[in-house]
Formats: C-alpha cells, structure tokens, sequence
C-alpha cells in the first residue's frame, strides 16, 4: 500500500486514531494508538519507538528503546472500536542498528521466507490454519497458594440438562464428543460464529466456512489459505475478532488447547505447500498425488517434530490434548486421509492444490513462529531428502498400548519439547533465520511456566492423595 492509497483510506473512513500492533513471542499482541494527527510520513515509513523492556523476554531496562514499523498492506479499520480506528500491525526494529530484532515473531517470518527464495528451490509458502476454540457464558479461577480452582459455565455443558433455568430448560445440547456439526437449536452459538465470518469478510479476510466442533461449546472459522506471512497475520486478527465477538455477545472465547478435561481438545490443523513461481511443488507422481519435494518435506517435520512441539504445541495445557483418543495425533507417521497421523494428505480435486496437513498444532502457538519453525523443518527435509519412511493408514487411534510403545511419538510434555529444541536446532539456524540466543531466551521463557506448574500443587493430587 502507498502513502497516498494509505491516505485515501483514512479519508474515506473518517479515521480519528492509528493503533501499531505487535505480537511478542508468547503470541501476544499489543498495540499503542496515535491521534490521526500525530500520524505523519515519519511514522509511516520510519516507525514509532516504544518500550521493549516492558514486553516480557525481551530487553532490559537499559537498553528498552525499540521502533515499531507498519507494514501499510495489512491495513484495516477496526470493526470494534467507538471511535473511527485503523489497525496497522509492525514489524520491531532496533533504533542502533536499524535492524530487525532478532526475536520479533514477525521479523523471524520474514527472514524464513527470504531464507526460501534464496535456496532457488521454492519462493512460496502457502498456509491454511484451521483454528478451533471454545465459547463459554461465564470462566472464573484461581490460582494461590492456598486456593487453586477452575470453573466453565456454558448454555451447551451436558450437565445443564439437569439445571432449573428460569424460562425452561430446553434440553437440546451436544453430549460428550457430540457436538460435530449438529444443527439448531443442539448447535447453540451458529448465529454467533455466523457474525465472527461476517466482520472478518468485511475486513478483507476471505471466509471459507465454520462450524461446530466435536466438544460442547467448541467452534471453528475457516478462512482461505494465503502466503505464510499473510496467513500468520490473519490468524491474529483472527483471535482479535473471536474474542471481541464473543464480548459483544456477553460470552468468553478461549484458544488453550485443553480447557475441558475427558473431552475433545482445540488443535490448529496445518495445511502447507511450498510453490516456485506458478509451480506446485507438491504436486507429483508418487504416494497419495505427492512429489519427492512433499515426501521429503514431511520428512523434515516428522524428524524435528519433538522439537516443532516447543513452538507448535507451546503450553504446558498443549500436552493435555496431546493423549490417546481424542482425536489429536500422537504419533509421528503420515498418510492419506487418515486423521489419526500427525501429517494427512488431503483428498484434493485438484492436484495442483496438493498439500500437507500437519496436524499436531494448537491455537495458543505463535502462528508466525510456528509457521516458520514448521517450513525451516520441511526445508531442511527438502535439502537432505529426508524420506518419511512407509506412510501409516491403519487406524492408529485403535492400537494398544503396547503397539503405540513401538512407534515414533510427539513429545509429551512442553518440557520435553523443550529439550528437545535445545538438543536439534540446527535446522532453524539456518540461513540466520532464528539465532541461538533467541531460542535460548525461549527456552528460558516457557522452561519458567513448567517449573511453575510442577512445583504447584493440582487439584486432582488432593482428590487422590489427601488422605493417604
């Protein structure tokens, strides 16, 4: 977007404030607005400094001045604000150097897609990320040394066909695992989801579809696929739009994984292709429609997978779907069609839209890290052709124990994943596209949020060992 484009769209929406957003590197995104007046080319083009020493893992106190850069081309007027507002998201830069920062979520997307078109082996990334959550009436919880608690309320928990609720109780509500695609009245939040695909058409998102999900009280937006970067971008407005809704509608939405326990968790489904110009590179002649590049490319996430888990699956709450039987794949295969492995390739009408659906990611990743954790996995399959082995397309939900023991398995808690990252990095230093001290300061970030859950005591241990 130039200047003058960016010009004629305040215009035309009367616009009175600029809000510079952000995300940092738990995914968080934040914003500083600007009276329209202060909003001149200088802050357009060379950006607006802010305090990095208050965005957490980031710097210190000494060396906080930061400049945030908007990118004009994700310009859009905010559909929530009282007051006419145009959102901008930035890119963070280092005022000394006149640098990226080094671990600026964005500016790592960035250095992956420049790292892709110097290989000369693809310049494009395509992603489609399917991001489910929940919607509740009413979360309250706790979290002390002496009084730790949870509680969800929702029109559609199954125990509310029990309830007396003023005006009569309906009864209609999924059941346990029974919430896939029911229509009204079981399906209690379509006319809600129907105005989360409405406002993000009218902020340029292209809109695709949504539904109920397996869980009571759980939902999915589709949105269609675009270029990594743009895809990432999306997906926070995305959240932003979800969670403003569910405001307007006096309801709470949430992205943690594994809110509900003994029920269906929320993933955040992958799909992903990597093109060369007008060249889908995916498409071929071997397994499933697949090229070598696609195989090769599985390859690559299916080797680094424990160590993708860190930014793919990025909470301790991630491992608590990560389990057998619900639907939320453990082990380390692909196949065709087949839900059950952690790479799908989806059933296409078209084979030059053939992809791979990676599907052990959750909504609480930080799409830009995770995207590109993802592509510098598969990449480095590309270059070391990294064979996935024999494609799994038996049920793998359905074996025992025992037989799961036998295969390759995602990692199993984010300490776990964590570990592993320490150990396998190379494949993200490559190209400089992530640094080892930003993967060490992230290691450090979320080893503090495991050793916060492990050294406090759960409910579930009084229920079990209080009276020993």
């Amino acid at each position: 977007m130039s200047l003058d484009t960016f010009t004629k769209l305040v215009n035309d929406h009367t616009i009175e404030f600029v809000d510079f957003r952000f995300t940092d590197t738990l995914g968080t995104l934040h914003h500083i607005t600007f009276d329209i007046s202060a909003v001149n080319k200088s802050a357009l083009t060379d950006g607006i400094m802010f305090d990095g020493s208050s965005i957490k893992g980031w710097k210190q106190i000494h060396e906080s001045d930061m400049r945030l850069v908007p990118d004009l081309s994700t310009a859009m007027v905010d559909p929530f604000t009282s007051h006419p507002t145009l959102n901008l998201i930035c890119d963070v830069f280092c005022p000394e150097t006149n640098n990226h920062y080094y671990k600026d979520p964005r500016s790592i997307a960035k250095k992956t897609l420049e790292y892709l078109k110097t290989s000369k082996i693809a310049d494009t990334a395509y992603f489609g990320p399917e991001a489910e959550f929940f919607l509740f009436d009413d979360v309250t919880f706790k979290c002390g040394q002496y009084h730790s608690f949870f509680d969800l309320n929702s029109s559609e928990n199954p125990d509310k066909c029990a309830a007396h609720i003023e005006g009569g109780n309906m009864g209609h509500r999924p059941r346990m695992k029974g919430g896939y695609f029911p229509t009204q009245p079981v399906d209690h939040y379509h006319d809600i989801r129907s105005e989360m695909t409405r406002v993000m058409k009218s902020m340029g998102i292209t809109t695709e579809k949504h539904h109920h999900e397996v869980a009571p009280a759980q939902q999915e937006l589709g949105f269609a696929f675009d270029t990594m970067l743009k895809a990432a971008d999306k997906l926070q407005y995305l959240k932003y739009i979800v969670k403003n809704i569910a405001a307007a509608y006096g309801k709470t939405a949430t992205f943690m994984p594994k809110p509900v326990g003994q029920d269906n968790g929320s993933g955040m489904h992958c799909h992903q292709s990597l093109w060369q110009g007008k060249k889908p590179l995916f498409r071929g002649d071997k397994y499933a429609n697949l090229s070598d590049t696609a195989l090769y490319y599985i390859g690559g996430i299916l080797k680094h997978a424990r160590a993708l888990n860190a930014f793919t699956n990025p909470t301790t709450n991630s491992y608590k779907r990560l389990i057998p039987g619900f639907e939320a794949p453990i082990v380390r295969a692909y196949s065709a069609k087949n839900r059950s492995a952690a790479c799908r390739i989806p059933s296409v009408s078209n084979l030059d839209t053939s992809r791979v659906e990676v599907r052990f990611p959750d909504p609480s990743a930080n799409p830009y890290l995770a995207f590109s954790a993802m592509v510098m996995a598969g990449f480095d399959g590309i270059k070391n052709k990294i064979h996935p082995g024999d494609p799994k397309d038996e049920n793998l939900y359905n074996l025992t124990r025992d037989e799961l023991k036998k295969l390759p398995h995602l990692s199993t808690s984010l300490r776990e994943s964590l570990e592993a990252l320490e150990s396998n990095q190379a494949f993200l230093l490559a190209g400089d596209v992530f640094s080892k001290d930003m993967l060490q300061a992230y290691i450090n970030l979320k080893m503090s949020e495991v050793e916060q859950l492990e050294t406090s005591p759960h409910p579930v241990e009084f229920d079990l060992y209080y009276s020993v």
